[in-house]
């Protein structure tokens, strides 16, 4: 992951004005952007495990079942501790039946390297959204935010995420709902810093999507 310094970020931010003078006011009004300023503590493996779990759940709800499988799991969260545990370890743990699924196909494609991180630096954003769409239970919006937060890959257009589309809507104080084929067109003014935009998008709803 190549990190984006705070003068290269605001190099990007100055673009978007200039590109979207709609931006101007929630970019007066935010933090500079904080998409690859850091690298995470976390491994690709374990942040998708959280992200399973996390899917549809109250911020302290995930954050509870999670710790519940870190128990479960000798304290790590590693495919190598996480391929032990059965559908019913994890459904004790609150991991609903489903996400348990999920991540017993994403550990078994981690240990027999079908799934592989170390070629994820090289790989395009497609080749990885096809690599990981591949595992039973991880969709489109799982992967973008991946992309985006964790690798910080900062050319990813989410326009499937709700909050991107009424942050649009709202700063361009839009009379009707867009959609997403709409959006996605738009998208092509941004290109190459298109998760910037819809990082401000989500500050325009008040929403902090920099925990994910």
């Amino acid at each position: 992951m190549a990190l984006t310094t705070p003068e290269e970020m605001a190099k990007i931010v100055r673009k978007l004005r200039k590109a979207d003078p709609a931006f101007i006011p929630v970019i007066k009004n935010s933090p500079l952007c904080t998409i690859a300023s850091k690298k995470y503590n976390r491994g690709h493996y374990e942040t998708l495990i959280n992200s399973i779990i996390s899917q549809q759940l109250a911020i302290k709800a995930a954050d509870t079942i999670i710790n519940r499988v870190r128990v479960l799991a000798d304290g790590a969260l590693v495919p190598e501790n996480i391929v032990d545990l059965s559908a019913t370890d994890l459904r004790t743990a609150g991991v609903s039946g489903a996400k348990a699924r999920a991540i017993a196909e994403l550990t078994e494609a981690t240990i027999s390297g079908t799934l592989n991180f170390k070629k994820f630096p090289k790989m395009t954003n497609e080749e990885i959204s096809e690599a990981l769409t591949s595992i039973w239970g991880i969709g489109r919006w799982t992967v973008e935010m991946f992309l985006i937060f964790h690798l910080g890959r900062l050319d990813i257009w989410p326009v499937g995420d709700l909050a991107v589309r009424r942050g649009w809507e709202k700063l361009h104080k839009l009379p009707e709902q867009i959609s997403q084929k709409d959006l996605d067109l738009l998208g092509a003014n941004f290109a190459g810093y298109q998760s910037v935009v819809a990082w401000y998008c989500w500050r325009a709803t008040d929403g902090d999507s920099s925990t994910w």
